[in-house]
């Protein structure tokens, strides 16, 4: 799913300040057509630029729930378990737009570690899209331990 990740390596403590790096996720309207069928949200701002437009946007947008769950998959593949996420949380700021492109177009996932003790640790995100934020006070809350 996303471009440009550093291959996996476990880690088996998480400390503050710790940085995720820049990670560029593609997204084109392939992407949201395979999205909208493994989530059955067929919603025509995601496939159609003329109801994407009646509805007052400038063209189809990507789902924000996938977006979410692709930033959410950027630090699964960072702490390499999946069963290490407690929780996440995250304010839909911004639409991502899609361009009818072959290359469609990216969304810049990084983050860095604001809290750190003994059982847990709090990764703030920055999920950005043609440099604006898209997501907003984007938390994830991940074990020390792996399951």
């Amino acid at each position: 799913m996303a471009e440009n990740v550093a291959p996996e390596v476990p880690r088996t403590r998480i400390h503050e300040g710790d940085v995720l790096e820049p990670v560029q996720i593609p997204v084109t309207r392939e992407t949201l057509v395979r999205y909208a069928g493994a989530s059955t949200d067929f919603n025509p701002i995601h496939w159609s630029d003329r109801a994407a437009r009646a509805a007052g946007m400038d063209g189809v947008i990507a789902h924000g729930m996938w977006t979410m769950g692709a930033a959410l998959g950027v630090v699964v593949h960072w702490v390499a378990d999946p069963g290490r996420i407690i929780s996440q949380r995250a304010r839909f700021v911004r639409p991502v737009l899609v361009p009818d492109t072959d290359e469609g177009t990216q969304v810049i996932v990084s983050g860095r570690v604001t809290k750190a003790d003994d059982q847990t640790a709090t990764l703030s995100l920055d999920v950005t899209h043609e440099g604006q934020t898209v997501l907003g006070r984007v938390e994830i809350v991940i074990t020390q331990e792996n399951s």
